[in-house]
C-alpha cells in the first residue's frame, strides 16, 4: 500500500492493522517510567493513544475513541495544509466526537498538518483545495502503512533482517503478543537485555495480547 501526496483516506489500512504495527514499535521501545518522563520523543503509548515525535520535523497521535472510532492527526514538515492560502479547514466535515479542543489548540499554535478519522468502516478527512501538493501523511505514516518499512523499524531491537521481525509483527497483528515472546526476541538498542517490565506495561494499553 502506497500513500499519495496529498494523502487519501483510502491510502490508510484498517485502523487495527495500523494500530498493531505502531503499537508494536511502542512496546519494544518502551523504557522505565523515570526515563520516559525525561524523554518524550520516539514512539510510545499512553492513555491518549499512540504517539510518534522526533523532536524535529514530525509528530503524530493515533487514538481509539470507542465504538470503532479512531482519529489520526499530526504534522510533518512536508505538509502544505497550514501554509495554504486561504487556510485549509482541516476539521471541515469532522464528526462531533473528534477531540476538538485538542485539535483547535494545535491549529491555534500552527502545529497541525492533517487530521484523519475513522468511523462506520471508512477513513475520512476534510476536503482539500485543488492543487494542494502534500499534507504530510506519506512522510509521517508510510513507516507503518508499508509492511516492509514497519519491519525495518524493529531492526535496532531484534537485529537487521532477523525472522523475529516478521514473527513479532505477525503476533502483534493477531493480538497474540506476550511478555515471554518479547523477552525471547527483543534486546535494547545497545544489545543488552530489554526493559521487560516497561514493555509489559506498554503491552497492556496496546491491547496486543488478548490475555492481558
Amino acid at each position: 500500500m502506497t500513500i499519495q501526496r496529498p494523502g487519501l483516506p483510502e491510502d490508510l489500512p484498517d485502523p487495527e492493522v495500523l494500530w498493531a504495527r505502531w503499537a508494536l514499535v511502542a512496546v519494544v521501545a518502551a523504557t522505565s517510567e523515570a526515563e520516559r518522563a525525561r524523554h518524550r520523543t520516539g514512539t510510545w503509548i499512553d492513555d491518549e493513544g499512540l504517539h510518534l515525535d522526533d523532536s524535529g520535523c514530525t509528530w503524530w497521535t493515533f487514538s481509539r475513541l470507542g465504538g470503532g472510532r479512531y482519529v489520526l492527526y499530526g504534522e510533518d514538515e512536508s505538509s502544505a495544509c497550514k501554509w495554504h492560502e486561504p487556510p485549509v479547514d482541516m476539521l471541515a466535515g469532522g464528526p462531533d466526537w473528534l477531540p476538538h479542543e485538542e485539535l483547535r489548540d494545535r491549529l491555534a499554535g500552527n502545529e497541525l498538518g492533517c487530521v484523519y478519522w475513522y468511523d462506520n468502516g471508512a477513513w475520512a478527512r476534510a476536503p482539500y483545495p485543488e492543487g494542494l501538493k502534500d499534507d504530510g501523511l506519506d512522510c509521517g505514516m508510510s513507516r507503518f502503512v508499508e509492511r516492509d518499512e514497519a519491519h525495518r523499524l524493529l531492526d535496532e531491537y531484534v537485529g537487521y533482517g532477523r525472522p523475529a521481525r516478521a514473527l513479532l509483527m505477525e503476533h502483534a497483528e493477531a493480538r497474540r503478543l506476550t511478555p515471554e515472546l518479547l523477552g525471547e526476541h527483543v534486546s535494547s538498542p545497545e544489545g543488552g537485555p530489554p526493559d521487560l517490565p516497561a514493555m509489559t506495561r506498554a503491552l497492556r494499553p496496546a491491547g496486543l495480547d488478548a490475555s492481558l
